[in-house]
């Protein structure tokens, strides 16, 4: 007997429940039980025609009986579990053997096994819980699904989204590429106004701005300082436009008290010019204090030591090292050898002992033809050094001859005497290789 029936005010909506038993009284009676709980219920007298109906019918709960002929509940629920895994599989026995029903349980991974005869609230609740556990499944499988589509579909939109964020960065990239260079020619163009006017100051700004850049990352600043000392040394002398040709070019000891007093002003003048551009800030700063000297000498507001900016120390080498070749500083214009001389001469008074050394290595790997010797303080020397001149004495006696190579004990009592004597010592020196 094979029989199909509904008993739910609406089927799609019910579970699927089939029973299996070659007994008719028993399949009867399980069906009026099944029909309270308002389940879909397919029968079937054999568990061939089970197999029949579950080859066309959505069904999510399959009750068999253990004992039929032919096939056997135990054999029909392990086809129902090899085909159909997903279907919740119980089992009605009579058997006392546990064993065999254990066996049963083992080949057709039975859910549950209930004992004939059976107790029908034991029974429903048996089924509404297994229902209720195919539907978790049901639902656990679509979420998972959806999850899986769902990143999938994340997967396609981030590898979109990293294009567009790549394209997006490139394009961002080259405007930023694009700002910084206006600003560079911006910068350039502020430069360029004072040499325009020509004179001894074409080209000094570029000079000052190039050795300043090979100081600086001899000294090993970050690339921030670094550009901000290239752009105050470029616009150091911004200051000065509105100064006089007489006040630029003449040597600034020989100018008159009050074109002194002129000429001073313009650290200020070149920093107030440069506070509203915001990206000229930090350069703004060492303009105002690149004439500041270490021993606090310097103006406008007689900055010593550490207190003048780092940036600012640099400048002031560098500045004067190019202004004393062009005759800016002294009555005579100087030759590279003898700019270099006078630096390293006032190192730790009017300059930064550290800079004065880094602009030193920093000149001599620039220009080695050009400075086969450079002059240095005792504290900077090392063992192994050849001198290339004799060093005398301020009183005029000989210390050490020329070609003489320096040990570390004669370096130490150098320091010494310069520091006893309170006399400057430089010490010519054949090029550091």
């Amino acid at each position: 007997m094979t029989n199909t029936a509904a008993y739910n005010d609406d089927p799609a909506l019910a579970a699927s429940i089939l029973i299996v038993d070659d007994e008719p009284e028993v399949l009867s009676s399980l069906h009026r039980l099944l029909r309270t709980g308002g389940f879909h219920v397919f029968a079937a007298n054999s568990g061939e025609d089970g197999l029949r109906i579950l080859e066309t019918e959505s069904v999510d709960v399959v009750v068999s009986d253990m004992r039929m002929p032919n096939m056997s509940g135990a054999q029909f629920l392990e086809q129902v579990f090899l085909r159909w895994p997903d279907i919740k599989r119980i089992l009605l026995t009579g058997y006392s053997d546990t064993e065999s029903t254990v066996a049963a349980i083992n080949r057709g991974k039975i859910w549950r096994y209930i004992a004939k005869p059976w107790n029908n609230e034991d029974l429903m609740l048996t089924i509404q819980q297994a229902v209720a556990h195919r539907l978790l499944m049901n639902e656990n499988a679509r979420l998972l699904k959806l999850t899986r589509d769902q990143n999938d579909e994340l997967k396609v939109l981030n590898t979109s989204l990293e294009t567009r964020v790549e394209e997006r960065t490139r394009q961002l990239q080259q405007a930023l590429k694009n700002l910084r260079q206006s600003f560079v020619t911006t910068v350039n163009v502020f430069s360029s106004m004072m040499e325009l006017r020509g004179g001894a100051l074409a080209g000094h700004s570029r000079r000052v701005a190039e050795l300043a850049r090979k100081v600086a990352r001899h000294m090993s600043l970050d690339e921030a300082t670094v550009q901000d000392i290239v752009l105050a040394a470029l616009l150091h002398d911004i200051g000065k436009l509105g100064l006089p040709d007489e006040m630029i070019e003449r040597p600034f000891n020989t100018l008159s008290p009050d074109a002194r007093a002129e000429v001073m002003k313009h650290p200020v003048k070149g920093e107030m010019l440069l506070m509203p551009i915001e990206q000229l800030a930090g350069a703004a700063l060492l303009i105002r204090n690149h004439h500041e000297m270490f021993d606090g000498t310097g103006y406008p507001a007689g900055l010593s030591g550490m207190g003048i900016p780092l940036g600012a120390r640099i400048l002031a080498v560098v500045n004067d090292y190019d202004a004393l070749q062009l005759g800016l500083m002294v009555a005579r214009k100087l030759k590279p050898f003898e700019a270099l001389r006078y630096i390293v001469d006032n190192r730790g008074t009017h300059y930064d002992p550290s800079v004065v050394d880094a602009f030193s290595a920093a000149l001599a790997e620039a220009s080695p033809k050009d400075f086969n010797e450079i002059p240095m303080r005792p504290s900077s020397l090392r063992p192994g050094l050849r001198l290339t001149r004799d060093l005398f004495h301020h009183e005029g006696y000989l210390l050490l001859a020329k070609d003489h190579v320096l040990t570390a004990a004669e370096i130490t009592q150098l320091v010494r005497l310069e520091f006893a004597e309170k006399w400057p010592i430089s010490l010519y020196v054949e090029r550091p290789v």
